[in-house]
């Protein structure tokens, strides 16, 4: 809940409608509910300056996010830490996230989500990567090649990446836009989730001790800012001066460690690094120093337009494609569980059946976009932006898409990219440590609906978590143990059982549904309450069935009465027009 005294920016007036018989005035009600409590609803067109401000909270908040990237990617990459090329992928994957967050918002589900590059599709990466083919040369090799050499060194793994990328998001176009969410949600269940995304944070660790390593006083440091802005302070408001027409100069009170706490840990954690360097606290060429890095951000083109296959033709091998396969299902399960919670956010009804198949089938074409543009990642929802309009109780769409102009603009200038490539290394390596953990965290979250006191559970939870992290820990040290005489064959297997999330996701979902237990212990009754999906449904004219309610927030925003005049459209599972059958939705449907 935000604070009292946090600055408001307006209010809404919700008027009271006229009572209605029946059912109608029950969702009325509810509906009315939702919406108390926001200052801004899904629908809601916020004034234009009020919506850059806003937008720009959203697009600061995602910069938080997607900045760790490139710390982990690019030196698995084999580029060198120096490489001015690291900003174009930074800029690349803004430019992404805008143009799939604009998609979303408008043609997708059309919640208030931002979309963007995600940690989940780095475990997959790391584990082709470590194929003997992708192997990095020695530090000897790599330093005695050309700068031509060097960057064909590079971008032939980026291009095997792109290309496993995009074919491996085919899977989240056909599952969505075919309507197949509901069949895979029979078994999708929380024992399914909880491996699935933990194993993204858990797999990571080393990553963040590799970078936190490099000097562990700043990273201690940067850590407990962090949990200083964020949890402590996070009630506490700051006084800033603001002029308005008529009053003149005033005091506000604006929340800032709520609204900011990763950007405000950077800055000032940067700014205890230039100190250190200043004073040559720190020796030259410390990871540590401020001005290591310098010399990327005057080789960096003021502006650079990023296209696609900008590293060369995308390349596709089976390998890559299933392996990173496992990073579309982490991010196809997470998604699925931030709709519901996101609609609630802004007091928009539960989404129904063809917002669901929509956003996840557009996710899936935006993972293709970034694949093939090259960003080296994939594309899902992020959750410190949902936990954004949480805080500020903004939940306007035509905010989210303000934001999407801001990403695509900021994209374009390749400067901007490369002042976030020169942060310190172990301010990152503080911030991983948090954020992995979060994670992880927000896996295991999912065990509030499972019965923990259940033999069963603790025996499908402890294997499934902890046996994926033995197996992908000895595929790494043995990357040649398999041996097939199948050189493909070898690669594939490799992969798949090196990547955490695939094995863990699969040993959940697997055990959960075929060692016996009843829905209340498996946590179904629960699960099913949680994601809700409960499309009001009608009697249709003709034959009896139950048809679902489309509701004007989820419609598109243009074609509508076309789509209704065309009876043929209610089969297409992602038109607002689709009237699904109750029996073929994997959750229950809520017959009113």
């Amino acid at each position: 809940m935000a604070d009292s005294n946090s600055i408001q920016l307006t209010s809404v007036n919700i008027e009271e409608n006229g009572s209605k018989n029946g059912e109608a005035n029950v969702n009325q009600g509810k509906e009315q509910n939702r919406k108390t409590d926001i200052t801004y609803g899904i629908d809601d067109v916020p004034p234009w300056y009020l919506c850059l401000f806003m937008a720009l909270q959203h697009y600061l908040t995602m910069i938080g996010a997607i900045v760790s990237i490139p710390f982990i990617l690019t030196p698995a990459l084999c580029m060198a830490e120096d490489d001015p090329v690291r900003s174009h992928i930074i800029s690349t994957m803004i430019f992404v996230t805008g143009i799939v967050t604009f998609l979303q918002t408008t043609i997708g589900c059309r919640l208030p989500l931002v979309q963007g590059g995600t940690i989940s599709f780095l475990v997959p990466t790391l584990a082709i990567l470590n194929l003997p083919q992708w192997k990095c040369p020695e530090a000897s090799i790599l330093e005695a090649k050309s700068a031509d050499e060097r960057t064909e060194l590079w971008q032939v793994r980026m291009r095997e990446l792109s290309g496993a990328i995009a074919v491996s998001a085919l899977f989240q176009v056909i599952v969505g836009y075919g309507g197949i969410i509901g069949y895979l949600l029979k078994y999708i269940t929380p024992l399914t989730i909880v491996p699935t995304v933990s194993l993204v944070g858990l797999s990571l660790f080393e990553n963040a001790s590799e970078v936190a390593s490099k000097h562990w006083g700043i990273a201690a440091g940067t850590i407990i800012m962090l949990t200083l802005c964020s949890q402590v302070l996070v009630n506490i408001n700051v006084p800033i001066p603001v002029y308005k027409k008529g009053q003149g100069l005033r005091i506000s009170w604006f929340a800032l460690f709520k609204l900011f706490p990763v950007l405000l840990t950077i800055v000032v954690m940067w700014i205890i690094c230039a100190i250190l360097t200043i004073t040559d606290a720190l020796p030259p060429g410390h990871s540590g120093r401020a001005d290591t890095k310098l010399n990327i951000i005057n080789q960096s083109p003021w502006f650079r337009i990023p296209y696609p296959g900008q590293w060369g033709t995308p390349t596709v091998t089976l390998p890559g494609v299933l392996g990173m396969l496992a990073g579309v299902l982490a991010c196809t399960v997470e998604s699925i569980s931030y709709y519901p919670t996101t609609s609630r956010m802004c007091g928009a009804p539960p989404p129904p059946v063809h917002a669901i198949n929509r956003g996840i089938g557009m996710e899936g074409l935006g993972t293709i976009l970034a694949g093939l543009w090259g960003s080296g990642n994939g594309t899902n929802t992020f959750g410190e932006n949902v936990g954004t309009i949480g805080v500020t109780k903004v939940g306007s769409r035509r905010v989210i898409q303000w934001a999407s102009v801001l990403m695509i603009l900021q994209g374009v200038i390749s400067k901007f990219g490369a002042v976030f490539i020169i942060i310190p290394e172990p301010i990152v390596g503080g911030i991983f440590c948090i954020m992995f953990g979060m994670i992880a965290a927000f896996g295991f979250s999912a065990l509030q609906y499972i019965n923990l006191n259940s033999a069963r559970n603790l025996y499908i939870l402890g294997f499934s978590v902890f046996f994926p992290l033995v197996l992908s820990k000895w595929m790494i040290k043995n990357p040649t143990a398999i041996n097939t005489g199948n050189e493909v064959v070898d690669s594939v297997l490799t992969v798949l059982l090196s990547t955490t999330i695939l094995v863990g996701g699969f040993l959940g979902c697997f055990l959960d549904n075929i060692i016996p237990g009843t829905d209340e212990e498996r946590g179904l009754d629960a699960w099913a309450k949680e994601m809700e999906l409960n499309f009001e449904v009608a009697e249709d004219e003709v034959g009896g069935l139950k048809t679902e309610y489309a509701y004007n927030t989820f419609d598109l925003p243009f074609g509508m009465s076309v789509l209704r005049r065309w009876k043929w459209t209610s089969y297409l599972p992602f038109s607002p027009t689709y009237r699904p059958r109750p029996c073929c939705w994997g959750l229950r449907a809520k017959n009113n």
